[in-house]
């Protein structure tokens, strides 16, 4: 498999409210950059509307957890948040609005499950060598897309390109497998001030992404992820180090999260970041009155009540776990 990854690129949190949102991950000790959202003309000539989904980033110096909202139909917004306009011919406005309506419906889907993390994307340096691979080993998925993203600068908004690939799970369409999104992203380097935020909690990177499903589903599910991110790592639990995944069967998750049940099975149950200083990330914490359990010399995790759905595990800077 080489070097087709390096990690995690972002996981998404999928929430009923933004502004909520970001009060809880400020709270949380997490700087939070200002919400974006899609404007476009309903007609050609006429108004630019927001509508489709609503995001904010977590930024780290690699990868960033998204804080995903849809906008209902009243077209209200998060406060503070800013307008991208999209900007395409006339001709093609329909289409761009039809992939945006279905993009909000997949997340309004994701939300009817659960409020929590429904989206795991793993980086990449060369997608395309990825998307090579899944297909000549039979995995489905929705083929390479090129787009642009907002990227706020020191000068600014500024539109990058991306480069993302849906894994299609079982049975579903691109950008769809039982236990919510998942695929690769291969974006170039970008000199953007706000992705070397400084986080109150210390936090410093994201590491992990936990995914819980039932005891009888492991070894399908585990099969399934090795043809996505290769070898696994066994032990109490399974762990595809080059993604930064780790899997656990129901029946072991209170033995890595005590007291956390999954919403939902298959699901994304918790992420983790490592910390400069795990002791003043704690004491942040309960300054903020935010639960906090310490599970181990170097690890400790925010319940997934106090976090919108999904627990956030704090590990101290260069710890690495083991079995």
């Amino acid at each position: 498999m080489g070097h087709e990854i390096n990690g995690l690129h972002h996981v998404g949190h999928i929430v009923h409210d933004m502004d909520q949102a970001i009060e809880r991950y400020r709270r949380l000790g997490f700087t939070v950059a200002a919400p974006a959202y899609p404007v476009l003309p309903t007609a050609p000539g006429g108004p630019a509307e927001p509508f489709g989904v609503a995001n904010a980033h977590v930024y780290f110096p690699r990868g960033f957890v998204e804080l995903v909202a849809v906008i209902d139909d009243t077209g209200r917004v998060p406060g503070g948040a800013r307008p991208i306009p999209l900007r395409v011919p006339d001709d093609k406005a329909p289409g761009l609005r039809a992939a945006i309506r279905a993009t909000a419906a997949g997340i309004t889907s994701f939300l009817e499950r659960f409020q929590g993390v429904h989206i795991m994307i793993a980086d990449t340096p060369d997608i395309d060598r990825v998307a090579a691979r899944l297909t000549a080993d039979g995995v489905g998925h929705g083929g390479v897309h090129d787009i642009q993203r907002p990227v706020e600068t020191g000068t600014g908004t500024r539109m990058e390109p991306a480069r993302y690939l849906e894994i299609s799970g079982p049975g579903s369409s691109p950008g769809r497998a039982p236990e919510g999104r998942i695929g690769f992203a291969e974006n170039p380097p970008v000199e953007a001030p706000h992705e070397q935020a400084d986080h109150p909690n210390g936090s410093t990177g994201l590491v992990e992404c936990v995914l819980c499903v039932a005891d009888t589903a492991l070894p399908d599910l585990a099969r399934r992820y090795e043809a996505y991110f290769g070898p696994a790592r066994p032990g109490r639990v399974t762990r595809f180090d080059r993604a930064n995944v780790t899997v656990v069967a129901a029946s072991a998750l209170a033995g890595l999260l005590p007291g956390e049940r999954p919403a939902a099975l298959p699901a994304f149950v918790a992420y983790a970041v490592s910390v400069r200083d795990l002791s003043a990330t704690e004491a942040l914490l309960r300054g903020n009155d935010v639960p906090v359990t310490r599970t181990g010399p170097a690890e400790s995790f925010v319940p997934a009540d106090a976090a919108l759905g999904a627990a956030i595990i704090f590990r101290q800077d260069g710890h690495v776990r083991v079995g």
